[in-house]
């Protein structure tokens, strides 16, 4: 019988996943001879034997790969034959264009975690255990092709048994590249705030963090992509100290708890969530809380959901028992981005956390915790982070090399290689000057990550956002993409739609040509260009920035267009309870002072809330709007009168007559959360109505729905069925967030488009 060689190139996730241990072993199966080695773009493996053996490696390769493993590509040539004896891993090759991908940070996988807590175990309650299977990747690597020495443990020297491991390719370590144990791998040390130690390279250390939290005490905590700061969930007054200390007044803490039954007993878990929850992304999943909920109110007051999360670093595991559920939020005081480095770390949380649990291993990318809910039984991003970046989203076609900047707040930006698109960890908001530091060192890493050299910058059209000014000021050409054609270009390229569709992108702000604030849009889309078929009608915005943190000021201003100033002596509210300096928005608003124009749908729950007593000055953003969300749940509510009318070519969408109708009803004595429901169910309605028209008028039946404002899943829900109904084909984002965490994505498609 004749004997047979081929080259095979494999490409996608395929390194530090245990790719080459899974080939070498699977020749070993089927007789093959040759080699497997690592490259900058993927593994190559030299194949060689029979023809019915070689066709049975090649499927198996196809079929049977590691569970970390993503094949995107797998080529075969043939070869000429070597006469190789054996098949060996070859050392990986350098020197070539580097386009392998980067593995996200997984949690430990059930063999390491057995084996964490089995006493029998050379690795029992070792904190950094790993295998091909699980571990960090992205948060720890400097450079591909990913070995060793490419990573943040390239200081640690493996002891005889760990090299032994990594040698073996019948052992499930073979070439994990952080592997290690107690004898020669990082250890954990727990300091008070001045340095000083406490407990160090033994067991003890996580006993004396675990005392320390449950006596009240704050715990800033170094994990794989950053540092947290636990506190006991159920101590209200731990709770309270360290939402004063992070000077955090109403925004919700994320928790982790030591198993899901400890989860279950505080919280409803559909059979999706609690995918999400144990898959080995570990995201923080948003959940509503259940009838036993007994957590302290200040780790998220007065929402009815909580974001919780599983443990996924083998210290989480040695920290938390199977019925605990700690405070777990990001390392930083408000607005500044997740501290990694551990200098920093103890400098800018020393006046939050009483003690530090640190480890000697650096984290190269910081990375939050991901966020995500369930909607229609499927992922839905709020932030897209750990465990998920830097897998690539696929593209229906190659883009050239793209660097889009992204927006202001919650930016995330974006590298496009062929047919993927790159999208970064979260980063922040850039107005905070440490996290506009970070996101362009992250840019500068990303790119060496991913090979890309961008021969085009993607920015938003608003001049002064500081991603729009960092672009300007880069060598390269540039394509400004309107906030909102980007927004729905996002979950285009999610679902490899060209074009056109009626893209619907509600949100607070975004820049328009016209040199308004956008928010409330209806446009017919395609990749490269986007109609404006249909707005809100545009509000002023008394005090421009301070209207948003201060929903009183455009509440105030539409009561007056309402009634005039007989509204003060109206039984509403807002009239019993005017802030002060409300008359001088009156009448800056009639001199055009400060008084940008805005189509902001998020303006409008801002204004609803303020009207109904629900909230007058936000403490973080989108406030208003949640908890008028909060207040409509569970309530079914009925369709106010509302104007939609055209101007021109575009329908325009008013919402007078709805804050009319809300005041009305509220002075006849109607319930605030009836009221609520109301807003939700006419918004719906009224966005349902503007697409039928456009539908009709262009005949088109795909709706893409997108902006922050579809976060509120009582809107969402209500749109999507009420679409349905109409007979729409209706696409959500499913890879990247709704809100400016995935607006980088559609910059770069937009921009890759316009350029070809």
């Amino acid at each position: 019988m004749t004997y047979f060689a081929v080259r095979i190139h494999i490409t996608g996730i395929v390194q530090g996943v245990g790719f080459r241990p899974f080939v070498y072993n699977l020749a070993g199966k089927y007789e093959i001879n040759g080699w497997v080695t690592n490259n900058a773009s993927g593994v190559t493996i030299e194949a060689e034997g029979y023809p019915a053996a070689l066709d049975g490696f090649i499927t198996a390769l196809k079929t049977q790969a590691p569970p970390l493993a993503v094949i995107e590509t797998i080529t075969v040539k043939t070869a000429p034959v070597s006469g190789y004896t054996g098949f060996t891993i070859k050392t990986s090759e350098e020197g070539q264009a580097k386009t392998a991908l980067i593995s996200p940070d997984v949690a430990i996988c059930d063999n390491c975690l057995n084996e964490l807590l089995n006493p029998a175990d050379r690795r029992y309650r070792y904190p950094f255990i790993n295998c091909t299977d699980c571990g960090p990747r992205y948060t720890i690597i400097k450079d591909i092709p990913y070995d060793r020495h490419a990573t943040t443990m390239d200081n640690f020297v493996m002891c005889q048994a760990c090299r032994a491991e990594y040698e073996n390719p019948a052992n499930r370590r073979f070439h994990a590249q952080p592997n290690a144990c107690p004898v020669c791998g990082p250890a954990y040390r727990l300091t008070d705030r001045t340095g000083q130690l406490l407990a160090d390279n033994s067991r003890d250390v996580f006993r004396a963090a675990r005392e320390r939290v449950a006596h009240g005490a704050i715990v800033a905590i170094k994990g794989i992509g950053g540092y947290h700061l636990a506190v006991n969930a159920r101590d209200g007054t731990a709770v309270a100290r360290l939402r004063a200390r992070k000077v955090r007044e109403d925004k919700p803490f994320a928790v982790m708890a030591g198993s899901m039954a400890a989860i279950t007993a505080e919280c409803m878990v559909s059979a999706a969530d609690g995918q999400l929850l144990q898959s080995a992304a570990r995201p923080i999943v948003l959940l509503a809380k259940g009838a036993g909920y007994s957590l302290a109110d200040g780790i998220a007051p007065g929402n009815r959901y909580i974001g919780v999360m599983l443990p996924y670093a083998p210290v989480h595991y040695l920290l938390l028992e199977a019925q605990d559920i700690w405070g777990m939020t990001s390392g930083n005081a408000s607005d500044e981005p997740i501290a990694y480095e551990d200098a920093d770390a103890v400098e800018r949380l020393k006046d939050i956390a009483d003690c530090f649990l640190i480890h000697n291993r650096d984290i190269y990318c910081r990375a939050d915790d991901s966020v995500v809910r369930t909607v229609f039984d499927q992922p839905y991003f709020i932030r897209r982070s750990r465990g998920y970046v830097p897998a690539p989203v696929g593209l229906a076609r190659a883009m050239p090399p793209v660097l889009a900047v992204g927006g202001e707040l919650k930016n995330t930006f974006c590298l496009t290689r062929g047919k993927q698109a790159f999208l970064s960890a979260h980063n922040g908001d850039l107005e905070n000057l440490p996290t506009y530091q970070s996101y362009i060192a992250a840019i500068e890493h990303f790119k060496k990550l991913v090979n890309v050299t961008p021969q085009i910058a993607a920015c938003d059209l608003h001049p002064e956002y500081l991603s729009t000014k960092y672009a300007a000021a880069l060598d390269l050409p540039k394509v400004a993409v309107q906030h909102h054609h980007a927004h729905i270009a996002a979950v285009m390229a999610e679902h490899n739609l060209d074009g056109p569709v009626i893209g619907i992108a509600f949100d607070g702000t975004g820049y328009g040509p016209d040199g308004t604030l956008w928010g409330g849009e209806f446009l017919v889309a395609d990749l490269k260009d986007y109609r404006r078929l249909g707005h809100l009608a545009y509000m002023p915005l008394p005090g421009g920035a301070k209207a948003i943190k201060e929903p009183w000021r455009m509440a105030v201003w539409l009561l007056n267009e309402l009634y005039g100033q007989d509204f003060v002596r109206l039984n509403l509210p807002l009239a019993r309870n005017l802030p002060a300096g409300w008359e001088l928005v009156l009448a800056a608003v009639e001199k055009g002072l400060n008084t940008p124009l805005s189509s902001g749908a998020g303006r409008l729950f801002d204004v609803a809330a303020a009207l109904l007593g629900i909230r007058q000055v936000i403490n973080y953003e989108g406030q208003a709007a949640v908890e008028l969300e909060l207040a409509a749940q569970g309530l079914t509510g009925k369709v106010l009168p509302y104007s939609a009318g055209e101007v021109g070519d575009t329908w325009e969408l008013d919402f007078k007559p709805v804050f009319a109708a809300l005041c009305q009803a509220l002075r006849q004595g109607a319930a605030v959360p009836q009221l609520a429901a109301d807003f939700h169910a006419t918004l719906a309605a009224a966005i349902v109505a503007v697409a039928g028209k456009i539908g009709n008028a262009t005949k088109l039946n795909r709706v893409v729905l997108s902006g922050g404002v579809f976060q509120n899943v009582t809107l969402l829900t209500q749109v999507v069925r009420m679409l349905e109904q109409h007979s729409f084909t209706i696409y959500l984002h499913r890879l990247t967030p709704p809100n400016d965490g995935g607006l980088a994505l559609g910059q770069a498609i937009v921009a890759g488009e316009r350029s070809r």
